[in-house]
């Protein structure tokens, strides 16, 4: 074989760089021969006709500092030869239900579309995804999730709670905007709209008001543009902020489950019990889009409380386990990971006890002990992502065009608060409608407290981290 169409890293030795890395990073000429890489949206279009898929509806060149949530936007759910039509600016005879939407100033994202369940009745589809040229064994496109979208679609800041993220660069160009863990604090983190395993930003990263995040200028961003045929990797708990720049974008992922998900888990049920618990007993008429579309319903107190009980008593055995493990391999505990899916959400699931429960997505336990590399091997088969240069970061030039705002005003923006529209995409009807903001009128004190404030207080994520280790401190006595 010419040296080109060889693979720059065994499925050992890229294994090992996963497992090694603390910084995200862009794998090359990895995934060459990847029948995947022919998945642009008219070859999907063809294996999936007729098949409707749902979508998610977003204005584009927004000039709003508020992230776009979902719980925000307006759905329709269209075949891909409609979005393939609408996209390449066909007459609206041949878009369907995109035809009501200028594509000058709306983007469409299918995002987050189980794969198995796209290709239920196609499962040979599954082996064009070859994740186990990284290094784990029988991972295809059953453990991934597959995204497309037009330009300017974008997912809103946020980290996973579970696991670390591979990700295949398929049609077009995505650029990915990545921040540290420890830069939580200066990214406001919130779990309004809520949804299991993700945690959210209340920060428009690309557009942040920095008169209400001032410390968002803090953080500090890593820049990436990931082109077709390359593979990103996510570490744990890394905070990304995703928007497609081409006219069409397709991409593939899979989360890989990690040995810290067991305690993960544990944190996220009492995310659950709390959040359900708090706003189930506010006042109805009061009740903003708290749940996020990808969860189902919300679920008892009852349901949340055995969940929470699972998912301890889960955590209590995989923890003895390892203990005794470690006894008969008289070795000393070692961070792992396990190669098995672990990203869950609800949407077309029904709420019940069993969706609650963790539990692994394959039958084996195996462990997979993780060991530094003494060098990681970057170069023109792998780059990291590096920070932004504080110049070109968006919190520079949004704190630039404030002081500019305010030498030519005069005034403080602070003031212009409480007369603040903002424009929320009504989901059934998919109009744009302005609304006032309700938290603050002109005869209220800045200073009143409303309930997800409150929440923004408890569920942030070292306080659930904290409740978290008390609770197992407790229950392990």
């Amino acid at each position: 074989m010419t040296g080109e169409h060889v693979k720059p890293f065994t499925p050992e030795r890229a294994r090992e760089i996963v497992m090694s890395l603390q910084n995200p990073a862009v794998f090359c000429n990895m995934a060459f021969d990847w029948p995947a890489l022919h998945w642009n949206v008219a070859y999907l279009a063809e294996q999936l006709t007729g098949k409707k898929i749902l979508f998610r509806m977003g204005i584009r060149h927004s000039l709003d500092t508020a992230p776009l949530f979902e719980t925000e936007c307006s759905y329709l759910e269209a075949t891909l030869e409609e979005f393939l039509a609408w996209s390449g600016g066909q007459p609206p005879c041949s878009c369907g239900p995109f035809s009501g939407y200028d594509l000058c100033k709306y983007w469409a994202y299918a995002d987050y579309k189980y794969i198995a369940k796209l290709f239920e009745d196609q499962p040979d589809n599954f082996q064009d995804i070859k994740w186990s040229d990284f290094g784990f064994s029988g991972r295809n496109g059953r453990e991934s999730t597959l995204w497309i979208g037009s330009a300017g679609a974008s997912t809103p800041c946020h980290l996973d709670s579970y696991g670390c993220n591979l990700v295949l660069q398929v049609q077009g160009r995505k650029r990915w905007h990545l921040y540290w863990p420890e830069d939580s604090k200066f990214l406001y983190p919130t779990r309004i709209p809520y949804e299991e395993s993700s945690v959210f930003s209340r920060v428009n990263v690309v557009n942040p008001n920095l008169e209400r995040f001032p410390l968002f200028k803090k953080a500090q961003a890593h820049v990436v543009t990931l082109l077709p045929g390359q593979v990103l990797f996510v570490p744990r708990h890394w905070w990304h902020y995703v928007e497609s720049i081409d006219p069409i974008t397709v991409s593939i992922n899979s989360w890989i489950e990690l040995d810290t998900d067991h305690e993960a888990r544990v944190e996220e049920a009492i995310t659950r019990t709390l959040i359900c618990a708090i706003k189930s007993a506010e006042n109805p008429s009061a009740s903003d889009c708290w749940l996020n579309p990808t969860e189902v319903e919300v679920t008892s107190h009852e349901t949340n409380l055995q969940y929470l009980n699972r998912a301890v008593l889960a955590y209590l055995e995989h923890q003895k386990s390892r203990t005794i493990e470690h006894k008969d391999l008289g070795t000393p505990s070692i961070e792992k990971k396990l190669p098995e899916p672990c990203k869950r959400r609800k949407v077309q699931m029904k709420a019940e006890l069993e969706d609650a429960e963790s539990v692994p997505c394959e039958s084996h336990h195996q462990m997979i002990k993780t060991e530094k590399l003494e060098q990681i091997p970057f170069g023109q088969s792998l780059f990291q992502v590096l920070p932004q240069s504080p110049e070109s970061s968006p919190s520079a030039a949004a704190e630039s065009d404030c002081k500019d705002f305010l030498n030519e005003k005069g005034g403080h923006l602070a003031k212009l608060h409480c007369a603040e529209e903002t424009s929320v995409m009504n989901r059934v009807s998919g109009a744009f409608v302005e609304q006032k903001n309700t938290g603050c009128n002109a005869s209220s004190p800045q200073t009143v407290i409303c309930t997800n404030d409150l929440l923004d207080c408890v569920l942030n994520p070292q306080v659930v981290s904290l409740m978290t280790h008390l609770l197992l401190e407790k229950v392990s006595v």
